[in-house]
């Protein structure tokens, strides 16, 4: 009896002993692994801002390079007809693998995405920035799958990793690009452990960016009041009005993506949209819509935008995306967000730069589906005062909005079954 009492006093102890191993083996492969992944992503970041800054700043000190946006569409579109038919999908294509890997993700996704949105920007197509970063960081991360060895499952934490460590370095929030990794694939279906190198990758990618000199815009609200009964309400309203926003861009994106693809050569799509949207342009009278729009936002932020601001936005950025052109949809979502919400401030009794904030974040979580990673991103943003307005309007536009997404990876779903499917309702 005694000698079964060591004997299982043994086992314990060595079992202890396998799983402390298992923990350091763990977290130094996945220390080192996400060193890797942070510091790649970062860099990239850091490069592909700083040619995305001389990008916007050549085209605004030479505006008729807008008159070459068509030619420069199909420019685009001919290098990925001819290189780049398997990394066409983008963003989708990394959700996909994620769910289910299988042939890695080619890492001339890298350089076709990052020249293909210089591309766009220099030329004034209206797009924005983190789907270049998503995808260069998940990319350039999945070439590390083979060297280290993963598993189908581990190689899906890589991919989320990238994921995290992109979105930090290329907007600065280091705590929101590693909930974001994780969110807009779903927490319930995602392992837990994918959390420790997401935070990992995402803070060092975010730092990293920051080491190479690279700056992100800094957005500031002035006036936060308390909170009151009447302030909730309006949030709430607040939020509805971003919901509309969201879906409006989701499914006129849908709507010109679906037009374009009927057109059977699809280096003519691009070609098609630049001119659209060069025609626009030219009947407006303004260049305030094209490109990323930052300083719309930053204004956005201390008076009241013109209503007509974010439906103009929508227009534009639906078209260049839709058609073909290359960036990513969540700048565009910030501007449509900030100026509906400045714009707001006319007829809501709350602060401008409060109605602009909520916005920036509501209508991209009512559009890309992750409303946690969006207050996140406010109080990185905005300080933590803020948190109650931007919440229920994050959380209203998330519900309103339904299914609609600009992902559309078929895991993805509808906010009922986010809310609920774990509890069996």
């Amino acid at each position: 009896m005694v000698k079964r009492n060591k004997d299982l006093n043994f086992l314990k102890s060595t079992s202890g002993f396998l799983n402390r191993n298992s923990i350091l083996h763990y977290l130094l492969k996945w220390t080192i692994i996400s060193l890797i992944v942070g510091m790649a992503a970062g860099t990239l970041s850091a490069l592909f801002l700083a040619l995305l800054n001389l990008a916007t700043d050549f085209r605004t000190g030479h505006p008729y390079l807008l008159y070459f946006l068509p030619l420069s569409g199909l420019l685009v579109g001919l290098l990925y007809h001819h290189r780049g038919k398997n990394v066409e999908r983008g963003n989708n294509l990394v959700f996909d693998t994620i769910h289910n890997p299988k042939d890695v993700i080619p890492f001339k996704m890298t350089p076709l995405v990052l020249l293909g949105t210089i591309i766009t920007h220099l030329f004034g197509g209206s797009a924005g920035r983190e789907g270049t970063a998503l995808q260069m960081a998940a990319s350039t991360a999945d070439q590390l799958h083979k060297p280290f060895g993963l598993d189908p499952a581990d190689r899906s934490i890589l991919l989320i990793a990238g994921l995290s460590a992109g979105f930090a370095s290329v907007f600065g929030t280091p705590w929101a690009g590693a909930v974001f990794g994780i969110e807009v694939l779903l927490l319930g279906r995602i392992p837990r452990k994918a959390i420790f190198p997401a935070l990992s990758a995402a803070f060092i990618g975010a730092h990293v960016t920051e080491v190479w000199g690279v700056g992100h815009t800094h957005y500031q609200i002035n006036t936060i009041p308390s909170v009151s009964l009447l302030g909730i309400v309006y949030s709430i309203l607040s939020g509805l009005a971003f919901s509309i926003a969201a879906i409006l861009f989701v499914r006129l994106t849908h709507l010109f993506s679906t037009a374009f693809k009927k057109l059977s050569y699809p280096p003519v799509r691009p070609f098609i949209g630049g001119l659209i949207v060069l025609l626009l342009v030219l009947l407006l009278g303004t260049y305030r819509y094209i490109g990323l729009g930052i300083p719309v936002i930053v204004d956005a932020f201390s008076q009241a935008s013109q209503t007509e601001d974010f439906a103009l936005k929508i227009l534009l950025t639906a078209i260049t995306l839709g058609a073909g052109f290359k960036g990513g949809e969540v700048t565009p979502l910030f501007f449509i967000g900030a100026t509906l919400g400045s714009a707001l401030s006319v007829f809501l009794p709350l602060p401008v730069g409060l109605l602009a904030g909520m916005g920036f974040v509501a209508v991209f979580a009512g559009a890309a589906k992750t409303p946690l990673a969006c207050c996140i991103m406010a109080f990185e943003l905005f300080g933590v005062s803020c948190w109650v307005y931007v919440s229920i309007a994050c959380v209203v536009a998330f519900l309103i909005s339904g299914h609609h997404s600009i992902y559309n990876a078929p895991e993805n779903k509808s906010p009922r079954h986010f809310l609920f499917g774990k509890l069996g309702i």
